[in-house]
C-alpha cells in the first residue's frame, strides 16, 4: 500500500522567466486616469454613491476609520490611481485585499504586465511558476519578517525602496545562539535556511519596480497608510516557488489581522467599503469585529457602533433587499457571503450593484467636489 502521508516536493517545482509568460493585461490599457469622465452610472446608484460620499466625509470630520477592503479584480480593471487619489487626500485610513490583490498589483508596478491564461497554464503546469513574482514576494516577507513587519508593509517597503538587504548568515547564525527565545528568532531561523539552501547573497539586492507610482501598495506604505494582506495557503502563485515560505506567510499575515482589528477598534461612526470581495472582506471582517468588542467587553466598553458598510459587487444581491435584513435560509441570496456576513455585523449595511472601477471613480469625484 502507498503511503498517502508523504506530501509533494514542492520544491521541485520549475520556475519560468516572469518575462517569458503571455500577459493578459497590460498597465497602459487598463489603468484610468482619475482625472478621466467615469463610466456612466443608473440614477439610483449616484444616489447611494452620494449617501457613501457623505457617510466618508463625516467619519473623516469625527477621525473613525474609512475601510477599504478590496478583491484583485479592482486591480485588474485598472483602479489603483483611483485608489491611490483616495489615499493621498487622506479618504481612506485602512485599505485591505486578498494575496491575489498584491500579486497583481507587484508584477504591474515590476513589468507593466500582469495576469495569465488560467486554462492553457494549468494543463501546461506553469500556471504560477513565474520565478521573480514567486522569489521578490516572499523574500520581501522574509526580510519584512526581521522588522517585525507584516504582508502590506514589508511588500509595499520592497516595491518603494525598490529592493531589500539580505543580513549575513553568519549574524542569523550568532542571533541564533546568543538569544534562541528572541521573538524574532523563528524568522531568523526561516531566513537562514532560505539563504542557506538558495545560496542567496547578502547584502543590497536592487530591484527596480518602474510603475510603483501607480502600485496601491508602494503608494499605501509611501503614505504611511495601513495597507493589510489577508492570504490562504495555496490560494496564491508565489506558494508554488521553492522559496515559498508558509510560515514566513503566516507571521506576516497574522501581524496583518492585528493591525486590521487596530483600524477596527477605530470604526465607531466609521465606513467600511467592501468592493468586489466576495470571501476574504465580509470573512476577516467579522472575526476582527468580534475580537474587538470581546476586548472592549473586557474592558466595560460598549461595541462597535454607527458604523456604514457599502457593498459593492456586480452580482444583483440575489435579488434581495438587504435593507430588509437577510433572507431564510430556502432563498439562495441567503448563501451569498459578501452580502450575508455583513448584514449581521451592526451598524448599517448597503448593498450597490455596481461595477467596481465606476462606483470608486465617482465617489473620488463626489469627495473632489466637497473640497
Amino acid at each position: 500500500m502507498k503511503d498517502s502521508s508523504e506530501p509533494l516536493d514542492l520544491k521541485k517545482v520549475r520556475v519560468y522567466p516572469l518575462a517569458e509568460r503571455q500577459s493578459l493585461s497590460k498597465l497602459e490599457d487598463i489603468l484610468i486616469e482619475p482625472s478621466a469622465k467615469p463610466q456612466a452610472c443608473e440614477p439610483h446608484i449616484l444616489n447611494e454613491i452620494n449617501a457613501c460620499a457623505a457617510a466618508v466625509r463625516a467619519a473623516h470630520k469625527r477621525k473613525a476609520s474609512v475601510m477599504l477592503l478590496y478583491g484583485a479584480h479592482l486591480i485588474k480593471n485598472g483602479a489603483m490611481k483611483i485608489v491611490n487619489s483616495l489615499i493621498e487626500e487622506g479618504w481612506v485610513t485602512h485599505l485591505a485585499t486578498n494575496g491575489a490583490g498584491t500579486i497583481h498589483d507587484w508584477e504591474l508596478s515590476f513589468l507593466g504586465r500582469t495576469e495569465e491564461s488560467v486554462r492553457k497554464n494549468v494543463a501546461a503546469g506553469c500556471f504560477g511558476t513565474w520565478d521573480e513574482t514567486g522569489r521578490w514576494i516572499n523574500l520581501a516577507l522574509l526580510a519584512g519578517a526581521l522588522r517585525n513587519e507584516g504582508y502590506g508593509y514589508s511588500l509595499g517597503r520592497f516595491m518603494h525602496e525598490d529592493g531589500l538587504a539580505l543580513p549575513t548568515r553568519e549574524s542569523l547564525e550568532r542571533n541564533l545562539r546568543d538569544e534562541p527565545a528572541h521573538p524574532l528568532a523563528p524568522a531568523r531561523a526561516e531566513l537562514l535556511q532560505t539563504l542557506t539552501t538558495h545560496r542567496l547573497p547578502s547584502g543590497k539586492i536592487e530591484v527596480k519596480h518602474p510603475w510603483k507610482e501607480s502600485s496601491i501598495v508602494a503608494q499605501a506604505f509611501a503614505h504611511r497608510v495601513p495597507l493589510t494582506v489577508h492570504p490562504g495557503i495555496g490560494y496564491d502563485i508565489i506558494a508554488t516557488h521553492p522559496i515559498f515560505s508558509g510560515a514566513a506567510v503566516g507571521r506576516a499575515a497574522a501581524l496583518d489581522f492585528a493591525l486590521f482589528g487596530k483600524s477596527v477598534e477605530e470604526l465607531d461612526g466609521g465606513v467600511v467599503l467592501s468592493v468586489g470581495s466576495a470571501i476574504m472582506a465580509p470573512q476577516v471582517f467579522e472575526k476582527s469585529l468580534s475580537c474587538v468588542n470581546n476586548l472592549r467587553l473586557q474592558a466595560e466598553r460598549p461595541i462597535v457602533s454607527d458604523h456604514q458598510i457599502y457593498v459593492v459587487d456586480i452580482q444583483d444581491g440575489g435579488r434581495w433587499d438587504w435593507s430588509q435584513g437577510e433572507p431564510p435560509k430556502n432563498n439562495p441570496a441567503y448563501y451569498l457571503r459578501f452580502c450575508k456576513s455583513f448584514a449581521r455585523m451592526g451598524g448599517a449595511m448597503h448593498y450597490v450593484q455596481s461595477d467596481n472601477v465606476a462606483f470608486l471613480h465617482h465617489l473620488l469625484k463626489k469627495l473632489g467636489s466637497a473640497n
